[in-house]
């Protein structure tokens, strides 16, 4: 796997370097500390909206619980699987969650595109889970 990732940094056949292999590495313990900060975020958010936090590393279930917390129906999973209107679903999603936090569409703005800063923040800061009415 370190080779492989090395190889992207290389343009010919040449065996990569130490080097290469370290940066490599690096490149493979951020993104494993991304992960399990994220993980560990939308495990927080879930137990905040009284749902089960291991649902948060169940692929297909995961969705369902935030569409659940977001207060939208559960058959919106079917949407998911169509293209380009699953990106429409969920910014939908995104935004009715950062609402029932108590947040505004600028903080799901930042949920989307800055999803490891801001889905810790809502995990370990002072929002509170609030339901809106349907």
């Amino acid at each position: 796997m370190t080779n492989l990732l090395a190889m992207l940094f290389f343009q010919d056949n040449a065996a990569p370097s130490a080097a290469a292999n370290t940066a490599a590495m690096a490149i493979l313990i951020v993104y494993a500390a991304v992960i399990l900060v994220m993980i560990a975020a939308l495990w927080k958010v879930f137990t905040k909206a009284g749902e089960p936090g291991w649902a948060a590393i169940v692929p297909i279930h995961n969705i369902i619980v935030m569409l659940k917390i977001a207060g939208k129906p559960a058959w919106w999973l079917v949407l998911m699987l169509i293209p380009f209107v699953n990106l429409v679903v969920a910014i939908i999603m995104v935004v009715s969650l950062a609402k029932n936090f108590g947040k505004g569409t600028g903080f799901a703005l930042g949920m989307l595109f800055l999803a490891p800063i801001f889905y810790p923040i809502l995990a370990w800061g002072d929002a509170k889970y609030q339901p809106q009415a349907a």
